[in-house]
């Protein structure tokens, strides 16, 4: 039986790797495409994708058609004439009681609410985790304690108390009483993120800035925060999801002038005044929810990398 080892191979002056060739192919056997496992995965990612899709699609080809098209009954076919009527009226001509601006009005006091709100409760709530996780000071595990307990309170236990405090401070109804709340109710869960953030980095960062002389802040403004994009992001989705879809603080702790855009929406899609216009109602809809939807689709992969790095680590 001839030796086809690389050695004899090459005294006999043969290329190796052609010496190899009669031995058959080497390594992992290459799996099937349209394997069983490959067929099921990827038929149930497609209907659960078609799932959240189809209501968006819906949304988008009746907020482009008019209501003579409308009301042809048939919700799933494309528009025959397109049409931006619709759009415009939800931004601008839209009415909800008295006031005729459309969502408007309400954009920019969400966006006055939102900025405010995510900064603060970002920051002081960054700190807080990192003093948390790595300056151990009396009462720290008390106090952690009480931060967890309060992530899980629910919301509207609260409800009725701080509409009397911020009575009595005379904030009721104004921007500022709800950014208040939405910075106090997003700290708990926004520290213990950063909280346990903080705790998975190498804790000899931490140690050897200390050796070298460097204090509280400037470990964690040269330090923490270059490392800690993934987690800000985190955070910044949360809140900014959170913030603009609220519809409860608002229409609770606002008035009318200073309703939200949430709430501008709910009053124009229950409005009973007039026609019921559906195309008017999508685009309405699909205006409020665009704001969180382009954040986290530019931001998504550090979103990603944030709760992986340990965000959500104990």
């Amino acid at each position: 039986m001839a030796d086809h080892s690389p050695l004899n191979a090459v005294a006999a002056g043969i290329d190796p790797a052609k010496s190899r060739l009669g031995e058959g192919p080497s390594g992992r056997k290459p799996k099937p495409l349209l394997s069983r496992r490959n067929i099921v995965l990827y038929g149930l990612l497609f209907v659960a994708a078609a799932y959240y899709l189809l209501p968006l699609y819906v949304m988008v080809v009746t907020s482009l058609k008019g209501m003579p098209e409308i009301r042809m009954g048939n919700i799933f076919s494309p528009p025959m004439e397109i049409t931006f009527e619709p759009w415009v009226k939800a931004w601008a001509q839209a009415c909800t009681g008295l006031n005729c601006d459309g969502l408007s009005r309400g954009f920019w006091n969400s966006v006055r609410i939102l900025v405010p709100s995510v900064l603060v409760s970002i920051v002081i709530a960054s700190v807080s985790g990192y003093a948390l996780a790595n300056w151990r000071f009396k009462g720290a595990e008390l106090f952690f304690s009480i931060l967890v307990i309060g992530a899980f309170i629910p919301y509207q236990v609260m409800i009725y108390p701080i509409v009397i405090l911020l009575r009595e401070i005379g904030l009721y109804g104004s921007l500022s009483g709800l950014v208040i709340v939405h910075t106090i109710f997003g700290m708990p869960i926004l520290t213990l993120l950063f909280r346990n953030y903080f705790a998975s980095l190498p804790e000899e960062l931490f140690k050897a800035a200390r050796i070298d002389g460097a204090g509280f802040w400037q470990i964690y403004v040269r330090i923490m925060l270059p490392m800690s994009l993934p987690i800000f992001v985190v955070a910044m989705i949360l809140q900014v999801t959170g913030i603009w879809n609220d519809f409860l603080f608002g229409v609770v702790f606002t008035r009318p002038d200073t309703y939200p855009m949430t709430v501008q929406l709910n009053n124009i899609v229950n409005s009973v005044q007039g026609v019921k216009e559906y195309n008017v109602n999508m685009a309405a809809t699909i205006l409020t929810g665009a704001v969180p939807l382009i954040v986290y689709f530019i931001s998504g992969r550090l979103f990603v990398r944030g709760i992986a790095a340990g965000a959500v680590k104990g």
